[in-house]
């Protein structure tokens, strides 16, 4: 018998998501992102199922290899470029896309003395302060692309919002007036609205957009501000109880005893900890589904099990069902709780997870 842990995929729900990302996004393409393994999610699987984006984009050669091994015949787009001159010619033979938003990697273009045409995005930073050609510099960056036979031209410009989560944020503002100023007469392609943009502005939608989080089922601003449409939990993270028991007030739960029973207490262990990526850092209170019914974690997560306070609990058993987040309880609320996003907590299901595809 293996071990219950489990993260159920649903993918009819990633194409719901997918459709509402492009109500949002009327007259501009979709960049659906599904790099990091598709934010945990399974990247091949996620790219066969977005088959109604315009393109994918991911960070680096070694995932869009991923996606072309597996067939995927869609635009692929390097979000952060190359980052070694020496991968340019596969690159070029795969036909993927590429960002440009150092002097370097601008430099290894000059030099490459490819034999053929690259589509190329070259990015500004409006306000991120992370990565990117200053305004200043766009002009003569610009310049020094369209001089070369290997860039098909003209090149994309885009760019990327530092504080998109929280739409009220003056930040937003600046770096989209920044943006609009350089996009005006620029004859390429334009793109900058992540998920969260895409979410609270209408302004900043451009040629395409670039939805992440949100085709995941995370609402990508932050709580208080409501979702414009309605978004579909993608992964389920479950498992069950292996182990019930009775304990005394005054035992300690767990490693360091963390957690001391101030009274007797009905106290359960579900097999799930770090080692599954269900993170070290959640702490007492960290609300866990036990039979459809909100249970707190207690005491230290382990690497291979947690403890669960199912006092409030009439009938459980081991062998029962155990949601850490999904269709019932929303891995924002538990994100929230631990004071983290809910990028982090797909992202980090490690491999020894069983996704389960489910349309």
């Amino acid at each position: 018998m293996t071990r219950p842990v489990r993260a159920c995929i649903d993918l009819k729900a990633l194409v719901g998501n997918l459709q509402a990302a492009k109500k949002l996004a009327v007259g501009s393409k979709v960049m659906a992102v599904v790099k990091a393994n598709a934010y945990g999610h399974g990247i091949v699987e996620v790219a066969q199922a977005l088959v109604d984006a315009d393109a994918l984009a991911v960070a680096s050669i070694d995932e869009a290899l991923q996606l072309s091994r597996a067939g995927i015949q869609q635009t692929i787009i390097l979000l952060e470029g190359v980052f070694e001159a020496s991968e340019l010619p596969e690159v070029l033979a795969q036909n993927f896309q590429l960002v440009v938003h150092t002097r370097e990697q601008l430099e290894w273009l000059e030099q490459s003395g490819l034999q053929g045409s690259l589509t190329v995005w070259l990015k500004v930073d409006t306000g991120m302060h992370r990565l990117g050609f200053q305004a200043s510099d766009i002009d003569t960056v610009y310049q020094r692309l369209s001089a070369l036979s290997c860039v098909r031209q003209p090149p994309g410009l885009l760019s990327h919002f530092a504080c998109a989560d929280e739409p009220v944020h003056v930040a937003n503002d600046q770096q989209a007036t920044q943006f609009a100023t350089l996009a005006e007469h620029w004859p390429g392609a334009k793109s900058l609205a992540n998920s969260a943009a895409l979410s609270s502005r209408q302004d900043v939608r451009y040629d395409w957009v670039r939805p992440g989080i949100m085709l995941y089922g995370s609402c990508p601003l932050l709580p208080g501000n409501p979702c414009p449409v309605e978004l579909l939990p993608v992964m389920s993270l479950t498992t069950k109880l292996i182990a019930v028991e009775q304990r005394m007030a005054g035992q300690a739960i767990g490693y360091g005893g963390a957690f001391s029973c101030e009274k007797p207490m009905t106290v359960a262990v579900a097999a799930i900890g770090y080692g599954d990526g269900y993170p070290r850092h959640a702490t007492t209170g960290t609300p866990v589904l036990v039979n459809g019914h909100i249970c707190p974690l207690i005491g230290r997560v382990s690497m291979d099990m947690i403890t669960l306070d199912v006092s409030a609990l009439s009938d459980v058993k081991a062998g029962d069902p155990v949601e850490l987040w999904g269709k019932h309880l929303s891995v924002d609320v538990v994100a929230n709780h631990l004071g983290t996003i809910a990028y982090e907590l797909l992202c980090q299901v490690t491999p020894r997870v069983r996704r389960e595809y489910v349309q």
